[in-house]
């Protein structure tokens, strides 16, 4: 899975959209929350949450790691640094951003949830 594709995907979600709130860097977000990070080019891995907490997130570590990396400043919170192209096949790849999705969702208070 390429960036590109990726962004794609992660922008296919319901209420999703792209911003850039540091220069060079996107994120995606869904109301105004960031549900994934993709950096700058030529980046290539996606942000996502990974667990409620570090102990959930750093199963990711142990099941890949070649390709699974602690967020810097938000990983003590659950986020992890996903590698694409690498050892983590594409439909975890994705099931990882839905997961990261769906739990950002859940937080929203329900004026803000996006339908469909």
């Amino acid at each position: 899975m390429t960036r590109h594709d990726m962004l794609a995907y992660c922008l296919a979600k319901p209420g999703a959209w792209q911003d850039e709130p540091w220069e060079g860097d996107i994120v995606v977000k869904v109301h105004d929350k960031i549900f994934a990070f993709l950096g700058g080019d030529p980046t290539h891995s996606v942000g996502v949450k990974c667990g409620a907490n570090r102990d959930e997130a750093d199963e990711w570590l142990l099941r890949h790691p070649d390709a699974a990396h602690v967020m810097a400043y938000i990983g003590r919170s659950g986020w992890n640094n996903l590698d694409l192209g690498t050892s983590i096949e594409d439909d975890v790849l994705r099931e990882a951003v839905d997961d990261s999705y769906a739990t950002v969702v859940a937080k929203l208070p329900k004026k803000h949830r996006p339908t469909g």
